[in-house]
């Protein structure tokens, strides 16, 4: 009688590991395929999962806040803004393939230490894959979604296409999504005549524009900004005393950025340039 519960309860146990494995393969399967990423190469989305649990929010908070949003070529965005924000939010953008390495071994020490499990050291990829589809849940299972999702979207999508797509989407405040509303919002100009101490400022908040300003008095603000803007002048993307001449006048017709303005050349720090810490920054909350 023994033997036949013993041998009972080792077929169950058989049976639900069987289930597991399938479930996981179906779970892996499905993301595999879904949502079909490609279609980011030319399509612009009109609103990202991040949005939609935002509006939620509000109405269950009873909130009327209507989303400011315009679509802006990444030729049309001032380079300043653009590197600021790599600097920031992710340093080694054009050398990586979706994943920091580094800065999730630091996340995963940091969450160890604090028993905690935040889930931070996220590149702009798993941004922009979060940001589009995802919840702003960390739990594992949703770590793994973003996981897949993000390896597919960097063999499908281009880097410039990934920034363009990231910088359209990203939130810069209650209801304010994309570069263009905010530099509007913030500054009163497009984005392509931001300066490079604006985009410092516009980067600093990125961790958690909700919490963070870009115009105020927080010290966190005031010293994340500067911090950001000494890196790029140390890499020689700024001159402090012609930082005017990164603005374009108001009648100037600046052309598209090139791929040089863009290129990977000053992605990676110089061996006296030590990168932001990411580890314990997730963009949203």
């Amino acid at each position: 009688m023994a033997k036949k519960k013993k041998g009972g309860f080792f077929r169950f146990i058989k049976v639900v590991l069987v289930l597991v494995i399938l479930a996981l393969v179906g779970f892996v399967g499905y993301y595999a395929v879904y949502p079909d990423v490609s279609k980011l190469k030319r399509a612009n989305p009109k609103k990202t999962s991040f949005m939609e649990y935002r509006e939620r929010e509000w109405k269950r908070k009873g909130k009327k806040v209507v989303i400011q949003k315009k679509w802006v070529p990444l030729g049309r965005i001032s380079p300043s803004l653009v590197k600021a924000v790599l600097i920031a939010e992710d340093d080694k953008f054009w050398s990586h393939e979706g994943f920091d390495f580094d800065a999730i071994q630091k996340a995963i020490e940091k969450d160890l230490e604090a028993g905690t499990f935040k889930f931070g050291g996220s590149t702009v990829s798993q941004q922009l894959v979060k940001n589009l589809y995802l919840s702003p849940s960390k739990n594992p299972v949703r770590k793994i979604e973003e996981a897949i999702i993000t390896w597919r979207v960097e063999r499908r999508i281009s880097k410039r296409r990934i920034l363009e797509l990231y910088l359209n989407v990203v939130e810069w405040g209650e209801g304010i999504f994309g570069i263009e509303a905010a530099s509007f919002h913030y500054y009163e100009k497009p984005a392509e005549a931001l300066s490079a101490e604006e985009a410092a400022r516009l980067a600093a908040v990125l961790p958690n524009p909700m919490k963070y300003k870009v115009k105020g008095g927080s010290s966190y603000v005031e010293k994340r900004a500067s911090l950001i803007h000494a890196i790029m002048v140390k890499r020689g993307i700024v001159i402090p005393a012609y930082d005017e001449l990164n603005t374009p006048q108001e009648n100037e017709q600046r052309p598209d950025s090139t791929p040089s303005d863009l290129a990977p050349a000053d992605a990676a720090p110089a061996d006296n340039d030590k990168p932001l810490d990411r580890s314990d920054q997730p963009n949203s909350p």
